[in-house]
C-alpha cells in the first residue's frame, strides 16, 4: 500500500494495554490462523497499514454493507414498512436514519436498521429522494412498502406535499402511522405551551439546570449525590430480601428494549386511568411531599389562605390554595387527560388491540 506509515511494532506493554476492539478482534483470530499470523501486528511488513483508522472504517463498512444485504436478501420481493427520523448529530449534521420492519420466514415480525444518511437540506422532495435511493442500491422497491412512519414534522407528515403525501401518491398501500413515542411526548408539549404557568415553570428550570451545569464542579457533585442514593436504594433492597420479602433485584432494573404495539396501547390505556385517578386523589400526596421537602431543606411555604400574587407582583382575589390547586394542578390534568384523549382515542385504541390478531407466528 502506498502512502503508508511505517509500522513500529508491538511490545508487551501495548498488548495488554490500551487495545482497541479491532486489535483485539485481530489477536483473537490470528491464534487460529497461521498465515494471518504471519502477517499482522508484530509479523506484519514495514508498510503495512491494517490497523490504520481509514483500512478500519473500510472494513467496517464492508461489514454493515454484508449485514444490510442480508437483510433485505431476507426480505426478498416480500412487503415491508419502513420507519424514518432525522436529528443533528454531535458534528451538528443533520442525519436521516431509516429502519425496515417485514415479516421473516418464520413468520416473525423484526426491525432492522440498516442505515444513516446525512442530508443537507431536510425538504420533503430531498428525504423522498434519499430514500428512493437507498432503496435502489439495495434492490428494493417502493411497491413493496405498506406502511410509513415518522414524528408529526411538518415536512414529514404534514397537511400538503409532506414526505407522507409524496409516498402514497407513489403508493397508495403504504399506509402512514404515526410515531407513538411522538404522540406521547405531544401530550406533554402541547401543555407545556396552552398553559402559561407550565412554560414558565420549565423556562425557570431549564435556566437552574444550565446554572447547575455549566460547573464540572456541580456536576460531580450530582453524579456522587446519585450514587449515594443508588447505593442506600440497594441496601435497603438487599434487606428486604433477607427479610424473607423475596423481591429479586435484577427484576426491579430489568427494562426491555422494545414494545409490543399491544403492550404500548395497554400502557397508554393504563396512564390515561391512572391521571384520572390521579387527578382526583393527588393533590394530598403531592402536598405532603411538599412540606417534607421544604422541612428538610429548610424552606419558606406561603401561606395557602392568603390572596396569591402573580410573579409580576399583582394582587388577585383567590387565595392561594385555590390558585395551585385548581388553576394549575386541575387545570393541567384536565388539559393532559384531554390531549391523551384526542391523541389516542377509544376506536384507535381498540383497533390496535384487534391488530394483535393478524400476527403471523401466532
Amino acid at each position: 500500500m502506498t502512502n503508508a506509515l511505517p509500522f513500529r511494532g508491538y511490545n508487551e506493554t501495548e498488548k495488554s494495554n490500551n487495545k482497541g476492539l479491532f486489535i483485539k478482534v485481530l489477536s483473537l483470530i490470528r491464534e487460529d490462523n497461521e498465515k494471518i499470523f504471519k502477517v499482522t501486528l508484530e509479523n506484519a511488513p514495514q508498510n503495512e497499514n491494517l490497523t490504520s483508522l481509514m483500512i478500519q472504517k473500510d472494513i467496517f463498512y464492508c461489514f454493515s454493507q454484508e449485514i444490510i444485504k442480508c437483510v433485505c436478501d431476507e426480505i426478498g420481493i416480500d412487503v415491508f414498512t419502513y420507519l424514518v427520523d432525522e436529528s443533528s448529530d454531535v458534528s451538528k449534521k443533520e442525519q436521516m436514519a431509516i429502519t425496515l420492519r417485514y415479516v421473516d420466514r418464520l413468520r416473525i415480525v423484526k426491525e432492522r436498521f440498516i442505515g444513516v444518511v446525512h442530508m443537507f437540506y431536510t425538504s420533503s422532495l430531498t428525504l423522498k429522494a434519499a430514500i428512493d435511493n437507498v432503496f435502489s442500491n439495495n434492490n428494493l422497491s417502493m411497491a413493496q412498502v405498506r406502511g410509513q412512519g415518522y414524528d408529526g414534522g411538518s415536512n414529514m407528515s404534514g397537511a400538503f406535499n409532506d414526505l407522507k403525501s409524496l409516498i402514497l401518491n407513489k403508493n397508495s398501500y403504504a399506509h402512514y402511522i404515526h410515531c407513538f413515542a411522538y404522540q406521547l411526548q405531544l401530550v406533554v408539549v402541547a401543555v407545556a405551551k396552552k398553559h402559561d404557568d407550565v412554560e414558565e415553570f420549565i423556562e425557570h428550570l431549564a435556566m437552574v439546570v444550565t446554572v447547575i451545569c455549566g460547573s464540572c464542579k456541580r456536576k460531580d457533585m450530582i453524579r456522587e449525590m446519585q450514587k449515594e442514593r443508588v447505593a442506600v436504594e440497594l441496601k435497603l433492597l438487599r434487606y428486604l430480601n433477607m427479610s424473607n420479602r423475596r423481591i429479586p433485584c435484577h427484576s426491579i432494573f430489568k427494562k426491555k428494549k422494545d414494545q409490543n404495539i399491544l403492550e404500548v396501547a395497554l400502557l397508554v390505556k393504563g396512564t390515561k386511568k391512572t391521571l384520572l385517578v390521579f387527578r382526583k386523589y393527588g393533590l394530598p400526596q403531592i402536598w405532603k411531599k411538599v412540606c417534607v421537602f421544604r422541612k428538610k431543606h429548610s424552606i419558606g411555604m406561603v401561606d395557602m389562605s392568603e390572596y396569591y400574587v402573580t410573579p409580576h407582583k399583582c394582587m388577585t382575589n383567590k387565595t392561594n390554595q385555590h390558585h395551585f390547586e385548581v388553576v394549575i394542578f386541575n387545570t393541567i390534568l384536565d388539559m393532559q387527560i384531554q390531549e391523551f384523549g384526542d391523541r389516542f382515542s377509544e376506536i384507535g385504541m381498540k383497533l390496535i388491540e384487534n391488530l394483535t390478531a393478524l400476527i403471523p407466528c401466532d
